[in-house]
Parts: C-alpha cells; structure tokens; sequence
C-alpha cells in the first residue's frame, strides 16, 4: 500500500493573476495616470501630507515589461502570466510591503518556470511510485526523445515509400524484444483501457470467468468489476476470497465464455489459509487466459521475487497480458498488451482502439524507456541502504551547520503504484521537525515527505543523487523563510 502524503500539495502558486487590482480601469501602458498613488489622492494614516507618497515611485507597468528577464519570460510564458505577477508586485509595493525598487525582482520571483500549471515536486515519501505524483519519473532519455518529438514526426509515415506505416513501430519492436514471448504487441492510454480493450473485443455479450478474491477494487473509487461490465460483459464469480482452485474455473466454462481471466492483486496481499490457481493450470481449459499483472514488470527482477512479470505468464500458457507502462516500467503512463500476434492485431484493429490510442510523445518515450539505460525507477529499486544512509549523514551534517534540526535516521520505503504489496525496501530519511512537512510542501521547490512520530521524514531512496542539493536547498530556503518571518514579527 501507498505511504499517505501528509497533506494535498497545493495546485498552483499563489498569487495568481488577478491580485491586487489597480483603481483606475485604463491600462498603465498606454500612459494613463493611474487613480491609486496620484496627486490628490489620500495619503496613508499616520503619514505627514507633505512627505513624498512612496507609491509614486512604484514602476510603471510598461517600464516593467521593457525589463529583458520580464521580456524573456513573457515569450516563455505568455503576456498574461507576466502582466499579472506585474500586478501583484506594483500592489505589494503599494500596500508598503516591499521597497518600489524590489518590484522587478519580485515579479521574477513570482513567475512560474512553465507555462504548465503542473509544478515539479522533489518526492521525499519513500513511495517509489507514488500515484498522486504521477508516478514513474522519466529517465534523462526519454524526456529527450519527448522533446524530439514534439514537432512532427514518422510516427505513421514510412520515410523510404512515402506510404502510410503503422503507428508507434520502432516501439511496439523495443516492446516485444524486451519480451520475446509475445507474438505481438499494442500500446493503449493506460492498463485499465488496455483490460477495456480486451473486455469489449473478446466478451461483449459474453461472459468472462474471474475469481472472487481477484475483484479488486484499482484506486480512487474504481472498481474492477464495474469497469469489465461496462464493456457489456457478464462476470462469472468462481471460488471464494481466499482460494480458488483450476476446477472452479472450469466447472463454469462453455460457449457462453468470452476469456478468463486473471488479475494480480496488486495493492492489497491475503495471507494464511489461500489458493489461487496459476495460468498455467487454465491454459487447457479451451479459451484465452487473460493475465492483468498490473506493475509493469516485463520480467523477473530479483528484488521482488513475488511480482508476476509479462514474459513468465506468457511461457506459462497466457494468451494475454495486460499491465502498466508508468509503474515498474518506469515508463511514461500507457497500457501494454502483449500475447499470441493474432489476438494483439485483432485487439488494435477494433474500433474501440482508436480512441485509446496512445499520442506521438508517450510512444517515443516508452521507447526510449525500453532501450535507454537504467530509468530513475531501477536505480531506486537497486539503491544501497548503505549508500542511502550515507546521503542522509551528510545532508544531516550539512543542515546541522546552519543551525536546522535534522537527523539522518532509518527508514523503511514502498514500491508503490500497486506494486510488491507488502515489500519493504530499507531506506535512509532526514528527519525534520513537524512543521517542516507544510513550509516544503508549498516553498518554491515543492518537497513532499511523510509524517512519522511527530517528525518530518524525506526518504531518500525516491529522490535521485543529483537531486540532493536541491533538497538541501529547499530544507535551508523554508528556514530562511521562518527566520525572516520571526524577525519581521519581532520587529
């Protein structure tokens, strides 16, 4: 299961566009006295009338934007975005909170790096694939191939004819090299429309044969059985919660049966007194066992020896298997389905495929996931507790030198995005006082730990090598922070 994050991250910076609206309706850059900080205007309470209004030396919009960073960011974020962190700066200033000559800077620093209201978060729970942070990072290879492909591509134009080619290729080739057991392979938007996909095409008005301790309830409300009759398929319950033998499954086969079908309970494990049949006992039973493993683990990997993977289900008689391209993948977010090529070709050559294609960006950058070097979700898998303590002492000692309370301590880590249920990975943290959890969670660079006996834990585990300085950054900028505010306070 998830770690829970402490609270929900703020959505968008604040100070939006739109804050502190000027008096006067014209538009300052066309030269128009503004109504607020102008002759004959009221002075503050508790200024002398003849003293100069400091709100007069408050710059003006359009000297603002001739700033070139201001120029350099508008191109970058658009003219809107710039105008309002503009607005709010010229406010600020108006209202005595900052020093006229502070407003450039300012501005900068309210700006956003992206156009995107999506903000970049140091993830510091330990969750390695966290859902609520979109879980798999992108290696350094597959962001680049994403921004290569941003502009137009081959991605369904044969170079040497000039004829139309089939869509996402030198992908679906990387996919099925990674699992040789696969006669074919399709990429759909994410796993729960690729068991869509398979539901609709091979048991619409059928019924498909499902163990009653395999439905599953995915996350946020989804349930596994509505989402399979939504397509138009009946389930078929066989067995009990905790065992289901070969027998029951086929006790209840016939003409009516479109595909059984086997699910990894990915996010939950039962334990004790269990059976589930495997898929290579239901491979004989005269209809297509369809495997959804969940993780996106394409074969075995050491560290988790209880994980099913595509290729072994696949020897083992399935003829389907559906999974995850954004969770032990370490992909982007898409839904696999690999198998017997006959039954993949006649799955992307549905109607219903269309619509859960997956884009040009996503498919370039499952490719380079497939062939580039070890992603970000590997090497967190494979990190050495040795390694992670040694981080967490000299961050520890680093912020010890300026006065902030942290501690490298132990910790225990989680796979996450419904992978390795019940696996812990042993792990290094700083821990923080409590207050710490909120201040990183909303400063410039978002970090976002967890709370553990009053304290605040970032896991190092789910944050990359070369992001420990900019997590020791945001450590010190929150104590900055509180610093200045005690000193304003005081004063």
């Amino acid at each position: 299961m998830e770690q829970r994050v402490t609270a929900r991250a703020a959505d968008t910076e604040d100070g939006a566009a739109g804050a502190g609206h000027e008096a006067a309706p014209a538009d300052d850059t066309t030269g128009t006295a503004r109504a607020t900080g102008t002759a004959g205007t009221t002075p503050p309470a508790g200024r002398d009338p003849g003293t100069p209004d400091p709100r007069r030396r408050v710059p003006r919009t359009d000297d603002l934007l001739r700033d070139p960073r201001l120029a350099e960011a508008t191109g970058r974020l658009g003219a809107a975005v710039v105008k309002g962190a503009v607005r709010e700066a010229q406010q600020r200033a108006r209202d005595g909170e900052l020093a006229p000559e502070d407003v450039p800077d300012t501005i900068l620093g309210l700006l956003p790096d992206t156009a995107s209201g999506l903000r970049p978060v140091l993830n510091a729970t330990g969750v390695l694939l966290h859902t609520n942070l979109g879980r798999a990072p992108l290696s350094d290879a597959a962001r680049r191939a994403v921004t290569e492909a941003a502009g137009p591509t081959d991605v369904e134009l044969d170079l040497t004819t000039g004829a139309r080619a089939r869509r996402g290729r030198s992908a679906l080739a990387a996919l099925r090299a990674r699992v040789p057991a696969a006669g074919d392979a399709h990429v759909v938007n994410n796993g729960a429309a690729a068991l869509v996909l398979a539901a609709t095409a091979l048991a619409a008005g059928k019924e498909i044969v499902v163990s009653r301790g395999e439905m599953v309830e995915i996350g946020d409300g989804f349930r596994l059985p509505d989402l399979l009759v939504s397509t138009g398929a009946r389930l078929r319950e066989v067995g009990t919660t905790n065992r289901t033998t070969a027998a029951d499954y086929a006790e209840v086969i016939g003409p009516e049966t479109g595909f059984v079908l086997k699910v990894h309970p990915s996010n939950f494990r039962v334990t004790g007194f269990t059976r589930a049949a495997q898929a290579g006992e239901l491979a004989s039973l005269g209809v297509p066992v369809v495997v959804d493993i969940g993780s996106g683990l394409l074969a075995p990997h050491p560290g988790l020896p209880g994980e099913p993977d595509a290729e072994t289900q696949l020897r083992a008689g399935a003829a389907l298997v559906t999974a995850s391209g954004d969770k032990l993948l370490g992909g982007p977010q898409c839904g696999l389905l690999l198998g017997d090529g006959d039954l993949v070709r006649a799955l992307a050559r549905h109607p219903l495929a269309r619509a859960l294609r997956v884009d040009k960006l996503t498919l370039a950058a499952l490719e380079a996931t497939l062939t580039g070097p070890p992603t970000p979700t590997a090497h967190a898998l494979t990190a050495d507790p040795v390694a992670l303590r040694a981080r967490a002492d000299r961050l520890a000692a680093e912020l010890g030198a300026h006065g902030i309370d942290a501690r490298a301590v132990g910790s225990t880590a989680t796979v996450g995005g419904g992978g390795a249920p019940g696996v812990g990975l042993p792990s290094a943290a700083l821990s923080l006082p409590e207050p710490y959890a909120a201040a990183l969670r909303t400063g410039r660079t978002p970090v976002v730990g967890r709370l553990e006996a009053g304290r605040c834990l970032l896991d190092l585990r789910s944050v990359p090598p070369a992001d420990d300085e900019r997590l020791a950054g945001a450590v010190r900028a929150v104590r900055t922070s509180d610093d200045q505010a005690a000193r304003k306070e005081r004063a």
